[in-house]
């Protein structure tokens, strides 16, 4: 004896409703079947959409100014570049602290520099905004 389990049927947005066409399920298939296939990693920053806030090529261009670097892979200069985007996120969010107590709304200088002193993390950034 086998057991059989009804699950209720519930149409989903790529399904066609009953007055469209059959060419316009096609395209609704096609176009399904399309965007599942999507690339992952850094290959996706280049053809769909941006990973990475900061310009690649910008930052490729700083890496090679170093004499001791020849070549710099995509995936290394991506990975700059993140945790380039991780460190300013970081050091604003910790500057903003200082921006909120101080009952302002914009960003000021010496928050960073508050942020810079009072935070061990930033310690070797000390004396270099003069």
């Amino acid at each position: 004896m086998a057991a059989t389990v009804a699950t209720p049927v519930t149409p989903t947005e790529h399904e066609p409703d009953r007055c469209g066409s059959e060419e316009e399920s096609r395209g609704a298939e096609v176009e399904e079947e399309s965007t599942q296939q999507q690339p992952t990693g850094p290959v996706a920053a280049v053809t769909h959409g941006r990973l990475s806030k900061l310009p690649l090529a910008r930052i490729k261009a700083l890496i090679k100014t170093d004499p001791d670097v020849s070549l710099a892979s995509q995936e290394s200069v991506f990975i700059i570049a993140k945790a380039t985007e991780l460190f300013v996120e970081m050091i604003a969010r910790d500057s903003l602290v200082y921006t909120q107590q101080g009952k302002r709304k914009t960003l000021q200088r010496k928050d960073l520099d508050n942020a810079i002193e009072a935070i061990d993390e930033f310690a070797f950034l000390e004396g270099t905004l003069d």
